[in-house]
């Protein structure tokens, strides 16, 4: 159990880890190192919505009723997003980024902690509009296969199109952001071309290793829900999975710098929180 719960004897705190435990048992999800102002704001918001009088009760509904643990599974995923999130990091990525992956002949990307999927397609429209779209795979995972299929149709509500248009422009787009989707009734559908090479999958940072050799990872504001532990196990596993040369992209409040594996890499854009991996590693 995570180090944030370990020491303390607050029977919220206790009732917390007995939560976190029953999951792991029962479905075998591990949110014990996730941070535990994250953990505690997101069950208690999950007991407010219920009948259930306390925290034990919403563990033994949660165990016994697995349609309502599919709910609390959407709770304790990280699913604020949208397109083109952070314009600068993405103007960044196609000024600096870009133009390095052009000399390769083939490239891998691991876009962790994918969520509904926005940012992954973001990505494909650049890749796109810089011609490198069709010698790329993009690898999209996260851990909650509900949300996957979100990420998979590319369907968002149509009021968030405005505000991506914005991000889009803002992000040096080459084109209009109306040519990567079509309209039905309240939904913007998004061209099924930006989907070519992209593999959607379930993969867990807390549980899951090293599944390929990566020439870019984004995984952007995910790491400040784990505790210092977590962090240090993912950071390693970033490290396995890239290859010499490569980068990682993570969110604008988070950093390597004090961690384990920040000798094992240069930093490429400390505004943008990006860094390359040594070619000596």
């Amino acid at each position: 159990m995570t180090d944030d719960f370990k020491f303390s004897n607050n029977d919220e705190d206790i009732e917390v880890i007995l939560f976190l435990e029953a999951i792991k048992l029962k479905y075998g999800y591990n949110f014990g190192d996730y941070s535990r102002a994250h953990i505690k704001r997101r069950i208690k918001n999950r007991l407010v919505k219920t009948d259930c009088k306390n925290i034990l009760e919403l563990a033994h509904k949660a165990i016994t009723d697995e349609a309502f643990f599919a709910n609390i599974l959407l709770d304790f995923s990280i699913n604020v997003t949208e397109m083109f999130r952070d314009p600068d990091f993405f103007k960044h990525l196609r000024n600096e980024i870009i133009p390095i992956l052009e000399t390769y002949p083939q490239i891998k990307i691991w876009h962790a902690g994918c969520s509904s999927g926005e940012e992954v397609y973001s990505l494909a429209i650049i890749l796109k509009e810089s011609g490198l779209y069709d010698r790329c795979k993009i690898y999209a995972t996260d851990f909650n296969a509900t949300i996957i299929d979100v990420a998979k149709d590319g369907i968002y509500n149509l009021e968030s199109i405005k505000e991506y248009t914005k991000n889009y422009n803002l992000s040096g787009g080459k084109q209009s952001f109306s040519d990567y989707y079509t309209v039905k009734y309240d939904h913007a559908i998004l061209d099924s071309s930006l989907k070519k090479n992209i593999i959607f999958a379930e993969h867990n940072l807390v549980t899951d290793g090293s599944f390929g050799e990566f020439n870019l990872i984004i995984c952007r504001n995910v790491l400040i829900y784990f505790n210092r532990n977590l962090q240090n196990k993912v950071n390693n596993l970033f490290l396995d999975s890239l290859a010499k040369g490569g980068y990682l992209c993570l969110g604008s409040k988070e950093t390597i710098d004090y961690s384990e594996v920040k000798k094992q890499y240069d930093t490429f854009s400390s505004e943008h929180k990006i860094y390359r991996k040594n070619r000596k590693v």
